[in-house]
């Protein structure tokens, strides 16, 4: 028995070390800032007026530069009747017949999608990003579903799959890499799409999420997911240790990544590597849900502001987590 211990612990080390190894390598090729592959749309399958800003080759070349600015269209769409609005966000070269990957991102409460745009750097990205706006809850102010303010008569899981489902069908999107982001009440709501929709995005990023009860408790049998995570430890806003606001509790960060590690059959122990001064680069890559992957990014006095400084922006850690992470691995 004694020897049976001995060897299973030298092969949990020997993971371990070969993992270490593996990441630093994955995250060296992601800080490269990697450009999708250009999978061919067909020509008339963008619903877009034309070209926004491209060389107009990246069809037929098998590559192209989506870097640069973009442009932002602001639409809407009824669903269960009622009038729904949203922000577009195209990058620059998208011109509408090669797959670009999709983002979703939902702002905080008492947010609008276009302060949320501005300030999460997520248009830059190589990728078309949608920002939803939520509708008005209780409190008279911005809202997503799962939260004790939220709109009642809202169903933001049906706009989110009217969303998903329309861009899919007027615009040039990479199907294998459709991703979903969120702040704050935004995160929470996230959190709710990786359980009621795991099947429908490729991996998922929470910052400074609000995780509140019974909503984060509805999760019975949902799939494995990739989730990356962020969150301040001096958040005066939505508590690391958990708590109470708007009179319903909300999970701990530590209860919350407990949860996505558990369904995903992560070893518990997680490899840690500093990725600043103050921030904790918290990994479990060795799931028995192969391909899944959670990651956390501690932040030692940090605040309920969304992480964007020069050293260290959300954004890019997010882009770099989900180039790594496409439907499928």
């Amino acid at each position: 028995m004694t020897d049976r211990r001995r060897t299973f612990g030298h092969t949990c080390v020997a993971l371990l070390s070969i993992a270490v190894v593996l990441l630093t390598g994955m995250r060296g090729r992601a800080d490269a800032a990697p450009q999708p592959a250009a999978a061919i749309c067909g020509t008339g399958s963008s619903g877009s007026t034309g070209s926004l800003g491209s060389t107009g080759s990246a069809g037929s070349s098998g590559s192209r530069d989506l870097s640069g600015p973009g442009r932002t269209e602001v639409r809407s769409m009824t669903v269960g009747g009622l009038q729904r609005s949203y922000r577009i966000h195209f990058p620059g070269g998208y011109n509408g017949t090669a797959a670009v990957p999709l983002i979703v991102a939902f702002h905080g409460h008492a947010e609008q999608s276009r302060d949320f745009e501005q300030y999460s750097g997520l248009s830059r990205l190589p990728a078309i990003v949608l920002y939803p706006n939520g509708l008005r809850g209780t409190r008279g102010t911005t809202s997503w579903q799962g939260a004790p303010y939220s709109a009642r008569r809202a169903d933001d899981l049906a706009f989110t799959r009217a969303l998903v489902a329309t861009t899919r069908a007027r615009e040039c999107v990479d199907p294998g890499r459709i991703y979903a982001v969120g702040r704050s009440n935004g995160g929470g709501f996230v959190g709710m799409l990786a359980c009621r929709m795991p099947a429908m995005f490729a991996a998922y990023a929470t910052v400074s999420a609000a995780f509140y009860l019974p909503a984060a408790a509805n999760c019975p049998g949902a799939a494995p997911v990739s989730l990356i995570d962020f969150h301040g430890t001096s958040d005066a806003v939505i508590h690391y240790g958990g708590g109470v606001r708007f009179g319903a509790r909300y999970l701990s960060v530590d209860a919350a990544l407990h949860r996505w590690i558990t369904r995903a059959g992560c070893i518990p122990a997680p490899i840690a590597v500093p990725a600043t001064l103050s921030t904790i680069r918290l990994d479990w890559p060795l799931c028995a849900a192969l391909g899944r992957e959670v990651v956390h990014y501690r932040i030692a006095g940090g605040t309920h502001n969304w992480p964007n400084s020069p050293g260290f922006a959300a954004a890019d850690k997010i882009w770099q987590f989900f180039w790594l992470h496409p439907k499928g691995l």
